[in-house]
């Protein structure tokens, strides 16, 4: 019967894709030598959050996931991040195959915003695999076995790789979801006013302030109002 084993050789940025993907080359091994037909492979990724070290200024963009440093050693967890299934071709031996993960640039979704609080080093993953996986028996016969629960694979993705992506898709950019109301609200004020793009928009109306030092003295900053 055969035995896969799973390991990831690299990760890039896929170009030209509708959405913003990373594409895993993942290596399926199998000890047992038995020819491979095919292989329906579901992957279910974690990111391991507590399995790396954090400077203080992610630590402060991880505040809306975790809360206060002091009580990360209860409320630090690995998150979710993707499901993505692969169809794996006829092999004997070993076969490599890309695992296409899309990603979100979506700051309500979690695992994007941790991605985008991160400055440096890796990101601990962890993969999960199940499927079907179809082979050449006895007598040539065509059999199915499922991948047991337990496969998996770990792999730390550079945060340069994430960033390198989404600065392909959304140069200097970053997606703000809002909800439709107070999208109109500001569209009506931006109109109103003749500023020329949201951006401005927004400046008129966020407070300038120094995040460590707070607004300078004897200015107010108060910021304008949406009607």
């Amino acid at each position: 019967m055969p035995d896969l084993d799973f390991q990831v050789e690299s990760v890039a940025p896929l170009r030209y894709a509708v959405a913003p993907t990373l594409a895993f080359k993942l290596r399926a091994t199998n000890s047992t030598g038995e020819a491979i037909h095919t292989v329906l492979l579901s992957c279910q990724i974690m990111l391991e959050a507590t399995r790396r070290r954090y400077n203080s200024d992610e630590q402060e963009k991880l505040l809306d996931l975790f809360g206060k440093p002091e009580l990360w050693d209860r409320s630090l967890k690995s998150l979710f991040w993707a499901n993505v299934g692969v169809t794996v071709p006829a092999f004997t031996g070993s076969a490599i195959v890309d695992l296409n993960v899309p990603c979100t640039f979506d700051l309500n979704v979690a695992a994007t915003k941790y991605f985008a609080a991160l400055e440096e080093g890796d990101v601990p993953l962890l993969l999960l695999f199940s499927g079907s996986i179809f082979y050449e028996g006895e007598n040539s016969a065509l059999q199915v076995q499922q991948i047991p629960w337990e496969k998996e694979a770990g792999y730390r993705l550079p945060v340069r790789v994430w960033r390198e992506m989404m600065e392909i898709y959304y140069p200097n950019s970053v997606w703000l979801n809002l909800r439709r109301d107070v999208f109109e609200r500001l569209n009506r004020y931006k109109m109103r006013r003749g500023i020329p793009t949201f951006e401005q928009a927004l400046e008129r109306i966020i407070p300038d302030v120094d995040l460590e030092n707070g607004p300078p003295q004897g200015k107010d900053h108060g910021g304008e109002t949406i009607h």
